[in-house]
């Protein structure tokens, strides 16, 4: 017999199911992603009219069966209605969604995740944060909870921790100024980083996420990071982003 379970999360996506029903998938703190059933969440006098929509964080009652969740209730602590009043910061915020995920999995610790997603989201609600400059905090901070970030602490040649002026995306990381020298020069996904670039990728790895959005960068800081996470993401996330596509033709050209 089923039973009835609360999880605290966040809603990724939503699909329509026949004339009034949505199908849709929470990040949640203690079962990870998981995809529920949200009855009648169609119809205008439906209770979960308003809970069964993208960015809604609270806590969702679900019966839990055989093979699937239903929500039952919905307690909806944020529904971020900022977010609608600037597109840009609309699309940044559908390309988190998406990129949380590809990467969450089902009955795993998303913990950590959903506090990113959710600091993230509030980060491009507030006019204090460069929106460029949070994508780029989500994406290395995303990837490095993961498992799959980049190594920025030591030298993929030698070890060493000084003179970490190269990211080789090929490799995964940084590269000395003296390996880089004796390394072959066809390699390809060199880059030259400012050292402000290195520090910015560290802090992000290394720090809780409550204190990530905290700091602000120089334009040219910005590009490095925009750069070298574009490059590595296309090297190592094998995932077209469909919002992403969106995004950047919207913003980037």
């Amino acid at each position: 017999m089923g039973q009835n379970i609360v999880a605290t999360g966040m809603v990724l996506n939503v699909m329509p199911i026949g004339e009034y029903d949505k199908r849709i998938t929470l990040l949640t703190k203690e079962r990870g992603k998981i995809t529920a059933f949200a009855r009648g969440a169609r119809r205008p006098n439906s209770q979960l009219l308003a809970a069964a929509n993208p960015f809604c964080f609270g806590e969702f009652e679900l019966f839990e069966g055989r093979s699937s969740y239903t929500v039952v209730r919905a307690a909806i602590q944020n529904y971020f209605r900022e977010l609608t009043g600037d597109l840009s910061a609309t699309y940044y915020g559908f390309y988190f969604l998406e990129f949380a995920a590809y990467y969450a999995q089902e009955n795993s610790d998303e913990r950590e995740l959903l506090k990113l997603l959710y600091q993230s989201l509030r980060a491009l609600a507030s006019s204090a944060y460069d929106n460029r400059l949070v994508r780029c905090i989500f994406e290395l901070k995303a990837l490095a909870v993961g498992g799959e970030g980049p190594n920025v602490f030591t030298c993929l040649s030698c070890g060493k921790k000084e003179h970490l002026h190269w990211f080789s995306v090929e490799r995964g990381g940084t590269v000395c100024t003296d390996c880089r020298r004796e390394s072959a020069a066809a390699e390809p996904g060199w880059t030259l980083m400012d050292e402000s670039t290195l520090y910015t990728m560290q802090y992000v790895i290394a720090s809780p996420v409550a204190k990530l959005y905290t700091f602000s960068v120089s334009e040219k800081v910005l590009r490095e990071l925009t750069e070298i996470l574009k490059s590595y993401r296309m090297r190592y996330l094998d995932h077209t982003f469909q919002s992403l596509k969106v995004l950047d033709e919207l913003f980037t050209g």
